[in-house]
C-alpha cells in the first residue's frame, strides 16, 4: 500500500481520480462515432460482460491512460459496483487504490478497506432514510412500461433500468424532489435512474485517499451530477461536452468543460490530465 512520503522530503504524488462509464470508457451506444467511418479511431475493449465486448476506449487514449497510471496516483472512482468494477480491464499498471458504489467500498490493492466500510455505514445511518423505504417509494412510483429492472447495489443504494424513450419528462425531477428531503439524491445517466445517499460521495473516499498517499493536487473528472462533489474537490478538473454536467451546464472555476463528445471526449480528459500531471 502506497504510503504518504515522510516530512521533509518534498511534495507527494499527484492524485487522479476519475469517473470512467462515459468519461474515460464507453459502451458501443456510447462512442458518438460521428465521423466517417474510414475516420474513426481504433478502439480498445476493455470489458467483456456476459461474453460478450461492452465498454472501449481509444487506443490513443489506451497509450495516455498507462502513461498517466505510471505518472501519478490514478483512483478509478465509479458508481459501480465492485463486481461490475471487477470486469474492467484498464491499461497500465494496477491501480493501488479504488473508488467504487460512489464511494461506498475504498478499494486497497483490490481488497475494501473494512474501516471505510464501518465509517459509510455510520454516516448513512445517521443522517440517511433507510434504503428499504427509498426502494419501496421507487417500486411503488414506477410503471411497468417503462421500467425494465430494479437493483439494489452493494445494500448502499438502489437504481431503476429504463426505457429512455417511454419515461416521462418529468417523474426524474419529481422523484429527486421526493429524495431531496429524506437525504437522497438522484441522477439520470443514460438508461439508468440512480437514488443515492447524500454522504455517499466519491469525494469523500478520495480525499481519504488523498491523505493516505500524501497527494500534493488532485486532478479529477466526471461526467454526471454524481460526479460534481468530486470536480468540486479537485484542485483541477474536466468534463466532457456530454451527460447531466453538461445538459445542465453545470461548471466550477477550476473545471474545464471540453467540448469533445462520446470516446473522442475520453481520450481529450486524459490528454488534458497527462499535460496537467506533468505541469
Amino acid at each position: 500500500m502506497p504510503s504518504p512520503p515522510p516530512p521533509g522530503t518534498g511534495p507527494g504524488p499527484v492524485l487522479v481520480a476519475s469517473d470512467l462509464d462515459r468519461t474515460l470508457i464507453y459502451s458501443a451506444a456510447a462512442l458518438a462515432l460521428d465521423m466517417a467511418d474510414a475516420l474513426a479511431p481504433r478502439l480498445l475493449c476493455v470489458e467483456v460482460y456476459e461474453h460478450k465486448p461492452l465498454s472501449y476506449l481509444t487506443e490513443t487514449a489506451a497509450g495516455l491512460l498507462e502513461h498517466l497510471a505510471r505518472e501519478a496516483v490514478f483512483v478509478p472512482s465509479t458508481t459501480r459496483t465492485r463486481a461490475q468494477y471487477g470486469r474492467i480491464r484498464l491499461p497500465g499498471p494496477p491501480a493501488p487504490y479504488a473508488v467504487c458504489a460512489n464511494g461506498g467500498h475504498l478499494l486497497v490493492d483490490g481488497e475494501s478497506d473494512p474501516g471505510w466500510q464501518r465509517r459509510v455505514r455510520r454516516t448513512l445511518d445517521e443522517g440517511c432514510a433507510p434504503l428499504a423505504s427509498v426502494r419501496e417509494h421507487l417500486l411503488r412510483s414506477a410503471d411497468p412500461e417503462w421500467l425494465l429492472k430494479e437493483r439494489v447495489a452493494e445494500d448502499l443504494f438502489a437504481y431503476l433500468v429504463v426505457d429512455r424513450a417511454l419515461l416521462p419528462d418529468a417523474w426524474v425531477k419529481d422523484l429527486a424532489d421526493w429524495a431531496d428531503g429524506r437525504g437522497w439524491t438522484v441522477s439520470l445517466q443514460g438508461r439508468k435512474i440512480y437514488a443515492v445517499p447524500k454522504p455517499l460521495t466519491k469525494s469523500a473516499a478520495v480525499a481519504e485517499v488523498a491523505r493516505r498517499t500524501g497527494a500534493s493536487r488532485v486532478l479529477t473528472a466526471g461526467d454526471s451530477l454524481l460526479d460534481a462533489d468530486l470536480l468540486r474537490a479537485g484542485d483541477q478538473g474536466w468534463r466532457p461536452g456530454h451527460g447531466e454536467l453538461a445538459d445542465t451546464g453545470w461548471t466550477a472555476p477550476h473545471v474545464t468543460a471540453l467540448a469533445e463528445r462520446g470516446v473522442a471526449a475520453g481520450e481529450a480528459i486524459l490528454r488534458s490530465l497527462v499535460r496537467a500531471v506533468a505541469a
